[in-house]
């Protein structure tokens, strides 16, 4: 993170060095969709100031210098970011949870083949694996409304997150995360996109042949990974993960 733009605060510049760092390692987990989805983070001091990707770039060719500063009404901040582009539905899902959640520092939207999968099952993310039991009772459904154009289906966004769920499935579209900080919202996607693929790997020997853990069992669980305080392996993960981008892709801190 030593290059730092003379004009650019530093904590802002820590914001965007974690969240282009974010934005390569769902590139390298292939949980990416070309252009198309993407990564928020709210910056320090603010309530209605946040980065977004630059909608030109592959996510993993994303540098801290490329992440466009908007407000809530989609409004580029900076001056000189006018050849920027940023993505109308981005910012119609990320303003109205950065609006309404202040807790939530990092929004994640993702379009994987998993959790697209998983989206569109009647059943929605089954509690077979412990992955997934990281999410039981505290993971919230989205309808589909079409692309996410409508700044009304904000409302709904809001509303069916809930005041207190991290995570989120939108129907027959993705998955959506959001964390009190960058390594936690990587950690809240990072398991629920593995709890989807395995989903997909059990439901091809048929469901007759998946375990389902009793309820207490399920419940101990989710208990187990619900925390006030952000647990110290979330940070301990993310620091080695950065170490999966690092020595190949030290532009991302550029």
């Amino acid at each position: 993170m030593q290059h730092r733009p003379a004009q650019v605060p530093a904590e802002e510049w820590t914001i965007r060095c974690e969240l282009a760092a974010l934005y390569r390692l769902i590139a390298h987990f292939r949980w990416s969709d070309l252009i198309y989805t993407h990564i928020s983070a709210r910056l320090p001091g603010t309530r209605h100031q946040f980065l977004i990707n630059d909608y030109r770039r592959m996510f993993h060719e994303m540098r801290a210098s490329d992440l466009v500063k908007i407000d809530l009404e989609g409004q580029k901040i900076d001056a000189g970011a006018e050849d920027q582009v940023v993505n109308r539905a981005g910012f119609v899902i990320h303003s109205a949870l950065h609006e309404a959640r202040l807790d939530l520092r990092c929004i994640v939207h993702t379009h994987s083949r998993a959790g697209i999968a998983v989206s569109a099952q009647q059943c929605g993310l089954l509690p077979i694996s412990q992955h997934a039991l990281k999410f039981h009772g505290h993971l919230a459904y989205h309808d589909y409304e079409g692309i996410a154009l409508d700044t009304d289906e904000r409302t709904r966004l809001v509303r069916d997150l809930g005041a207190s769920h991290r995570a989120m499935i939108l129907r027959n579209h993705g998955l959506l995360v959001g964390g009190r900080t960058v390594p936690e919202a990587f950690d809240h996607i990072y398991f629920l996109e593995r709890a989807c693929e395995a989903q997909l790997a059990a439901q091809s020997g048929g469901m007759e042949q998946i375990v389902m853990p009793p309820m207490a069992v399920r419940e101990h669980t989710a208990g187990q990974y619900r925390h006030e305080e952000i647990p110290a392996w979330v940070d301990m993960a993310w620091v080695a993960a950065l170490r999966l981008i690092d020595a190949e892709h030290s532009d991302v801190w550029t």
